[in-house]
């Protein structure tokens, strides 16, 4: 049995779930709305402010499903009510970043700035010039748009200059000895 999709979802006050007959889940709550689709092989049940995922029997295919759609329902309960963020940080001599508009600009050592417009759904704050934080609902979104600004200058191992998330740890190398 899938330990995390046996778990039950305690939706919290204000929060609303909806499911459909093509198992398209619906979650609308203070912060916005969400929608995933949910495998038609799983069961989605919602009673008394709690939801279920339930399998008919236990497939490979249907036990590998249980977790993730489990999972991707809690995850979009917690975006309604409390939301997600990102905090990626700037490393480096020059390397800065400051919001205009919608636009996050950056400037990380090219000969230009580099400038990324906001996604829908997607809010991005700079609060000094060497952080930045991504905020939205949705635990994807957030993700992958951070992963996108990260893109643009991957820490190197040397002196670890680069864009990089807070808290990670950068394993760092030992650089060349001289000749003797």
């Amino acid at each position: 049995m899938s330990r995390i999709g046996i778990k039950p979802i305690t939706l919290p006050a204000g929060v609303e779930v909806k499911v459909d007959s093509n198992n398209v889940v619906t979650v609308k709550g203070p912060k916005g709305e969400l929608q995933e689709q949910v495998s038609k092989l799983l069961n989605v049940e919602i009673n008394d402010g709690v939801v279920k995922v339930t399998r008919d029997d236990d497939s490979a295919e249907k036990r590998a499903q249980h977790g993730l759609a489990r999972t991707l329902i809690n995850n979009m309960v917690i975006g309604v009510t409390e939301g997600y963020s990102k905090k990626l940080l700037l490393v480096g001599v020059g390397y800065k970043a400051e919001k205009k508009g919608k636009k996050l600009v950056m400037n990380l050592g090219y000969s230009h700035p580099v400038e990324m417009e906001d996604p829908e759904g997607i809010e991005t704050e700079v609060p000094d010039a060497t952080t930045v934080v991504v905020k939205g609902i949705s635990k994807e979104q957030v993700g992958n748009y951070s992963a996108n600004i990260r893109a643009w200058r991957r820490p190197e191992p040397y002196k670890g200059k680069g864009i990089k998330y807070d808290g990670e740890v950068i394993r760092r190398k030992e650089g060349k000895t001289g000749a003797n």
